[in-house]
């Protein structure tokens, strides 16, 4: 596997420089100036390429090329973006960039109710809690008929966390959920206005809407873009839903073997793949994480490495790369066999040794990030060695 590491542009305070020092060999980025549904154009692509080869690293995947939410829910513009996105794909194509990793999770695509939780050995991790999660849901987003979707006794203690949150608490999970959670990402949820009220305005197109007729969404997509896929070998990966299960009313369709085996087979072609996030799937205590590598490596074109820990009433925490129920050795034994250049990142590391005065993008810390991939780099040598 290749060592790359998500970088988020010339702004990012983790430099190009700093990645190539502590080993990282492929850069996975994005072209963050541009609205979902924008088309990307080639002499753009160009310039981030050449920055980053200037950097002594090369553009290995893009993160995202993302899919407007017309297309997720089937809107009246969505042949006219489809379009688009065929035209960004071939200017990648073009510059030589054949890997890009996309999502179709509607609104919002990944979800923790604290991004600073404490751990036991003084570092900080990312932390979904279900009882907070549903007192988003149901008292400050307000969603009609949200009780319904939690358990009784989960309303209960919603009930009583509603009585004795302050306005601080308020603002502090709908700044975690959605201004920084996904504002450095989908700039739509972030800036000016209520994100309350933004994030409603978003959810509104969804109402009703079934998985089946998410499928629909995404199989018309695939159908439309994987031409320009095969003609510019553009190996296009789904990310799995984050946390692997319905959020907010709106349906998913990529959180577990199931879901994956019906992505890959709508359109059974190579070039629909997979995004392999051990982490978002380890989140789901319904996901064997070992035997899906196992399945899905032939389709797996790009590697999240991290896992997570299944707690008690549903919450969960992102684990060290060395625990967790995901067994990253394990994987890494799997996709190393596959013997083909697959781009593998660590994903999201903890907050330590002063990462968190830095102000990094969430999940995104330095040190943590450095430690995983010391970490993994240890577990890919280790099984390159056993394989001599």
């Amino acid at each position: 596997m290749e060592k790359t590491w998500r970088w988020f542009g010339p702004s990012d305070k983790v430099t190009l420089e700093m990645m190539r020092q502590i080993g990282v060999e492929g850069v996975v980025t994005a072209l963050h100036q541009y609205a979902p549904g924008e088309l990307w154009p080639e002499a753009e692509i160009r310039a981030a390429k050449e920055r980053i080869e200037a950097a002594g690293l090369h553009w290995s995947v893009v993160e995202s090329l993302p899919v407007s939410e017309q297309l997720k829910y089937g809107g009246p513009d969505r042949d006219a973006l489809i379009s688009n996105y065929i035209q960004s794909l071939e200017n990648l194509g073009r510059c030589g960039i054949h890997t890009v990793c996309y999502n179709f999770m509607p609104v919002i695509d990944w979800v923790r109710t604290d991004l600073e939780r404490p751990m036991p050995d003084g570092t900080l991790s990312l932390y979904f809690d279900f009882v907070r999660f549903a007192w988003f849901d149901i008292k400050i987003l307000g969603r009609e008929g949200a009780e319904k979707d939690f358990p009784p006794e989960v309303v209960e203690r919603v009930e009583a966390l509603d009585r004795t949150a302050t306005d601080a608490d308020r603002a502090q999970i709908i700044d975690t959920i959605i201004t920084k959670t996904q504002g450095f990402i989908n700039g739509p949820l972030g800036g000016g206005g209520s994100p309350v009220e933004k994030f409603r305005a978003l959810m509104a197109p969804y109402a009703g809407m079934t998985k089946e007729q998410l499928r629909a969404n995404l199989r018309y997509f695939l159908e439309a873009v994987m031409p320009v896929c095969r003609q510019w070998d553009i190996r296009l990966c789904i990310h799995p839903d984050d946390p692997p299960m319905p959020v907010f009313g709106m349906p998913r369709l990529c959180g577990s073997a199931e879901d994956i085996r019906w992505i890959l087979g709508a359109v059974d072609d190579f070039h629909n793949g997979l995004t392999f996030c051990a982490g978002s799937l380890s989140a789901g205590a319904h996901n064997d994480v070992v035997a899906m590598a196992r399945e899905f490596a032939p389709r797996t074109h790009f590697v999240h490495l991290r896992s997570c820990e299944v707690l008690p009433g549903g919450d969960f925490v992102e684990a060290p790369h060395t625990g967790g129920r995901a067994d990253l050795v394990e994987l890494v034994r799997i996709f190393e066999a596959e013997g083909r250049p697959l781009p593998m990142r660590v994903d999201h590391g903890k907050t330590m040794l002063g990462d968190e005065r830095v102000g990094y993008n969430p999940g995104y810390s330095f040190h943590g990030r450095m430690l995983a991939l010391g970490q993994v780099e240890g577990m890919m040598a280790a099984m390159r060695h056993a394989g001599r």
